[in-house]
């Protein structure tokens, strides 16, 4: 008799909705772009839709699914409106986020409070309404919030930025232990810094570069690409045993 051996679970996500917020550039688009390679029906979402007109026609001239849709993730109760009526959405991938950067002493509350409003209210209650969809259709599914690095570090100027993404892992965790009994999954990627439009004015700081490259054990930047596959793997079944943590894309980064 042939041995009966295991096999990998599938990556593909044929059949699966997915909805990808902050979609209109970097690491959002990446994520979009690498659902849709992988056979989900994606919807990109930012809050302008004019902006995802192109990635949209771009990802449909390859064969792949992609629809816009306008969303304001500070827009708390719009949210929950907007997504009941376009879900349920199997996969959710929230990139949007904003950084405001500077020592310690000089965050100002404006900043403080901008930073909070879409990195950790914003994510909490999006991250719920999709959830809260899953839920009343009774299905299971892979949420994936995009925190950093910093969720497990300090760093320079990053007090702000750092407390958010430590409060996104708190909450994933949480979320992950209520839902994990529904089937529900809820992750976060961490990536190190990753070369995208927003992150240019960093990299034109060369005692920042400095900083960077000696803490980024093999050696380079990230960029968009390194991300797309992890994405990939937690919105899949190859990562159906995987909840309430953190994937670390950094570089080795947080290995010391």
């Amino acid at each position: 008799m042939i041995m009966s051996l295991p096999r990998t679970p599938s990556f593909r996500l044929d059949g699966r909705t997915a909805l990808v917020v902050g979609a209109s550039s970097g690491i959002g688009l990446g994520a979009a772009v690498a659902l849709a390679e992988a056979g989900a029906q994606v919807t990109l979402a930012a809050r302008s839709a004019d902006k995802l007109a192109d990635t949209v026609e771009a990802i449909r001239s390859e064969g792949f699914h992609a629809q816009a849709l306008e969303l304001n993730i500070q827009d708390v109760e719009t949210v929950e409106t907007v997504v009941a009526k376009a879900g349920p959405f199997d996969v959710l991938v929230n990139s949007a986020g904003l950084a405001r950067h500077g020592p310690a002493v000089e965050t100002t509350i404006t900043d403080f409070d901008a930073a909070f409003g879409i990195n950790v209210r914003g994510a909490y209650f999006l991250t719920r309404a999709v959830a809260k969809g899953l839920i009343a259709a009774n299905r299971p599914g892979s949420l994936i919030n995009i925190a950093s690095q910093m969720a497990h570090v300090g760093g320079i100027d990053r007090a702000v930025y750092s407390a958010t993404k430590h409060a996104v892992e708190g909450f994933t965790k949480s979320m992950a232990i209520e839902w994990g009994p529904r089937g529900i999954r809820v992750n976060t990627i961490c990536p190190t810094f990753i070369r995208t439009p927003l992150t240019e004015q960093t990299f034109a700081q060369p005692e920042r570069v400095q900083w960077i490259t000696e803490k980024i054990k093999l050696g380079r930047v990230g960029a968009v690409e390194d991300i797309m596959a992890a994405v990939t793997y937690l919105a899949s079944e190859a990562a159906a045993m995987v909840t309430g943590t953190a994937l670390m894309v950094d570089g080795g980064w947080t290995a010391d």
